[in-house]
């Protein structure tokens, strides 16, 4: 005699239910074009400093296409005097061939109690230079974009190695599990893309979450954050289902990274339906707060940022414009006032607002871009690649302000004291997060790999 088929009970039903429920909210999830889908930065875990940090949190402020030094912090006066020529030490290899020294036209003042030379360029972030490093000597190894922005943001200038916020991330871990711990803000796109702030070997929960701010409003900053068709409590119940899942799959099979990396996404994803609205949210900011930072897609990535740190994020990036806005190669004299513009109030402040709420003396700041630009001219009034020599900056975060270290030759073209190469730049931002750089290692391949590779010096000279 045949017995009849066993019945389901309930809660075997409700359980189906949700899985089938939850499939279909996958699948839709993987066909749309959502930051949120590349997110797998969010993971609390990390193997904490290797001695006492004096920043918790760092700020980098992009500059891409490469600003020339010249104008802004390192004055050469000898350019006036050789104008036009082209003597022994300005005949360096750059990307193009390039023609006589060029002068910058813009004027340079002593500011503040350090007496630090700074650009007229640049009137109000002069008044902070005092919480200022300029470090007037960095160079790097490859004049072009390409290159210069995988070293500058990777490390080294071959593809498919962990990014600097990656690594921050490895070490650290972030300070709130509601918010990705890695952000990199662009309203567009640089010349290269996600490649530079991927996790690579590194597990994938450290890879950065890229936000495209050229608008301001949430919703479309965060396309399909809010769940419209579950509420909050059925999201969860789907949530704790999947996970129990997961965790057969691994108890029969073993740790999988990229399995814990998604798991990791999708519950960041679920929390930050509750805060994240909030904090890019600038509407929420008083109307003289948003006077303080200015207009423009600059001025709300600066604006951005403060609101990220505060709120636990590790790492911020804000790159200044889509493409390579600073890549002067013809009417630099014309261009480069109407960049300086957009960045002088916002970062001024940024500082300001930082130092008013306490952050600034454990938020790192760096400004820079992939390289420099030459003192000599490109089709008479532009500026080449410049990886030879060029100045970046530190604020906060343990940095000495109104201090000035390295410098470049007569002309501004090459570093030649004090030299700060791209490595010892990552071991200083690590050592000033707690993390030792040769301690920062990652088993792939049969080989330890780090920020650093096998070089880089801690410029404790900087270190306050």
């Amino acid at each position: 005699m045949m017995m009849p088929p066993s019945q389901p009970n309930a809660s075997s039903l409700d359980r189906r239910r949700l899985l089938q429920q939850f499939g279909g909210m996958l699948g839709a999830a993987g066909m749309m074009p959502s930051p949120l889908a590349a997110s797998t930065a969010g993971s609390i875990a990390g193997s904490g400093p290797h001695f006492p940090a004096k920043a918790k949190r760092v700020i980098h402020l992009f500059m891409n296409g490469g600003p020339y030094q010249g104008d802004l912090f390192d004055p050469k006066p000898a350019l006036e005097k050789y104008a036009g020529t082209k003597p022994a030490g300005a005949d360096l290899l750059t990307e193009r061939p390039t023609g006589g020294l060029l002068p910058s036209p813009f004027k340079f003042q002593q500011c503040g109690e350090s007496g630090l030379p700074v650009s007229e360029l640049l009137p109000q972030l002069s008044r902070h230079i005092d919480d200022i490093c300029v470090i007037n000597s960095v160079h790097a190894d490859n004049p072009n974009h390409g290159p210069a922005l995988l070293q500058m943001n990777n490390g080294t200038i071959t593809p498919m190695r962990p990014s600097m916020g990656a690594w921050f991330l490895y070490g650290l871990g972030t300070e709130n599990p509601n918010l990705p711990g890695y952000l990199v803000l662009c309203p567009g796109r640089p010349v290269r893309f996600s490649i530079l702030w991927n996790s690579a070997f590194l597990p994938s929960q450290y890879q950065g979450t890229y936000i495209n701010h050229s608008t301001i409003d949430p919703e479309k900053m965060l396309p399909h954050l809010s769940n419209t068709q579950w509420d909050h409590t059925t999201q969860r119940q789907q949530l704790d289902l999947l996970q129990q899942l997961n965790g057969a799959h691994v108890a029969t099979r073993g740790n999988d990274s990229i399995l814990k990396a998604r798991s990791e996404a999708i519950e960041t994803a679920y929390r930050m339906q509750f805060e994240a609205s909030d904090a890019f949210d600038l509407n929420r900011e008083s109307k003289q707060t948003r006077d303080a930072y200015g207009a423009g897609e600059f001025a709300n990535g600066c604006l951005l940022a403060r609101r990220m740190v505060e709120r636990g994020v590790r790492f911020v990036q804000v790159y200044y414009g889509n493409g390579q806005p600073w890549d002067t190669h013809s009417g630099h004299n014309t261009t480069v006032p109407k960049l300086c513009k957009n960045i002088d109030q916002p970062i001024a402040a940024l500082i300001a607002d930082l130092k008013q709420r306490g952050l600034l003396d454990d938020t790192l700041i760096v400004w820079g871009g992939e390289f420099g630009r030459t003192p000599v001219s490109e089709n008479g009034n532009g500026r080449d690649h410049n990886h030879h020599g060029f100045t970046m900056w530190m604020a906060g975060g343990g940095v000495k302000g109104g201090t000035r270290y390295g410098e470049t030759d007569d002309f501004g073209f090459k570093a030649v004291i004090d030299k700060v190469h791209i490595h010892d730049l990552h071991a200083t931002m690590l050592h000033l997060l707690g993390l030792d750089h040769k301690r920062l290692t990652y088993r792939h391949a049969g080989r330890d790999f780090r920020l650093t590779d096998v070089h880089g010096r801690v410029v404790h000279e900087i270190i306050s």
